[in-house]
C-alpha cells in the first residue's frame, strides 16, 4: 500500500469482504467480487440460499453443521462466485475475481468457462483440487491474507 491508499488487491478484496457481511449462510460468509480488465466491477455476490427459501442463519439447512469443505451436497446456499457469475452481464470480460475464501471445486469449474486470468483470495478454502485445476488453467492463484 503507498500511504492510505490501498492498492487494487486489496481494495477489492475489501469490497468483497464487505459483500460476505450480507451472507445468510449459517456456516460460512463469503463475498465475492467479478473485475473487468480494466479494473471495473462487473458483479458482486455473496453465500446464502435462493430467494422465497428461508435463510440458513434463521433455520438452518441440513449442510449448517458440516465441517467446512465437507458435505456440499447438504448446503442450500448458492456459493458467492456462483451468485456473482448469475449477476454478471458477460462472462467473457472477467479478468480477475475477488473472493473471501478460495473457490471450492464446484466453483472453481465454474469459473473455469469464463474469461478469468487471476483468483485472489483472502483464505485458502480445504479444496486443493481447485488450485490444481487454476494452474492447469494458467489461471494466477493469489493468497492475500488479511492484515
Amino acid at each position: 500500500m503507498t500511504g492510505s491508499r490501498p492498492d487494487a488487491d486489496e481494495y477489492f478484496l475489501s469490497i468483497a469482504a464487505k459483500a460476505a457481511e450480507r451472507s445468510t449462510c449459517a456456516r460460512r460468509a463469503v463475498g465475492c467480487v467479478l473485475v473487468d480488465c480494466y479494473g471495473d466491477v462487473l458483479a458482486t455476490g455473496y453465500n446464502g440460499v435462493a430467494s422465497g427459501l428461508p435463510h440458513c442463519i434463521d433455520t438452518p439447512c441440513p449442510g449448517a453443521r458440516e465441517k467446512s469443505g465437507e458435505g456440499l451436497h447438504l448446503c442450500e446456499a448458492i456459493h458467492a462466485e456462483q451468485n456473482a457469475l448469475v449477476q454478471c452481464r458477460s462472462i467473457r470480460e472477467i479478468h480477475t475475481v475477488y473472493t473471501t475464501s478460495s473457490p471450492c471445486i464446484h466453483c472453481m469449474r465454474l469459473l473455469l468457462g469464463t474469461s478469468v486470468k487471476r483468483i485472489v483470495f483472502s483464505e485458502e478454502y480445504p479444496h486443493a483440487e481447485s488450485k490444481r485445476l487454476a494452474a492447469g488453467a494458467g489461471i494466477e492463484w493469489v493468497h492475500r491474507p488479511p492484515g
